[in-house]
């Protein structure tokens, strides 16, 4: 396949358990040339297994501030007493070595992109149903009901912003694998609207 004619950032928002990761994993299987994910910046230190610059970009409170207040990041939140960003920096390196970059970001992360008005590409994976999406969120049998319950909410606010006219560029609704990932493919390799 050619090369990507729309270099922009993909943001891929949506709620937990609807086949994100699965989505674009399968693009990066794919097109192992063409995109990367994004690696975020965080306080937390890191766990087990995990390498700066691989799985984070580990940086102490100071430095990540600093970064904030220099407007380095496209979006950043504050989970619990630490902080995560996404750095323009990260996104323009991945960008000169030719490759695009993949964000996978929720919903209050879009609304930042969007509000500095980032050049980026937005993308809405959508459940079938708010059904389906409980019974795949029970269905990993990793989450406590109370998690469960706490991303079924979180759901409905991301559901509900999705409707909003203009906020993402596609809406793909994951219903059948396969379609889903068709049609994430077509709407990343398509040429950019003028």
């Amino acid at each position: 396949m050619a090369p990507v004619p729309d270099p922009r950032p993909i943001v891929i928002s949506g709620p937990s358990g609807v086949g994100k990761g699965t989505l674009y994993g399968r693009l990066f299987q794919n097109h192992p040339d063409t995109f990367t994910l994004s690696v975020s910046h965080t306080t937390r230190g890191p766990r087990p297994g995990e390498t700066n610059g691989v799985h984070y970009h580990f940086v102490t409170k100071d430095e990540f501030l600093a970064l904030k207040a220099a407007d380095g990041f496209i979006e950043s939140a504050q989970f619990g007493d630490n902080f995560y960003g996404t750095s323009k920096a990260t996104i323009e390196e991945q960008k000169a070595k030719g490759k695009v970059t993949v964000l996978d970001i929720e919903v209050e992360g879009v609304k930042q992109i969007q509000a500095q008005k980032y050049p980026a590409r937005y993308v809405f994976i959508a459940p079938p149903s708010e059904e389906a999406l409980e019974k795949r969120l029970r269905g990993r049998g990793t989450e406590s009901e109370e998690s469960v319950q706490k991303r079924l909410k979180q759901a409905k606010i991301e559901l509900e912003y999705a409707k909003v006219p203009g906020v993402h560029e596609k809406i793909i609704v994951n219903d059948d694998l396969d379609a889903a990932y068709k049609e994430l493919e077509e709407f990343v390799f398509a040429e950019p609207k003028a």
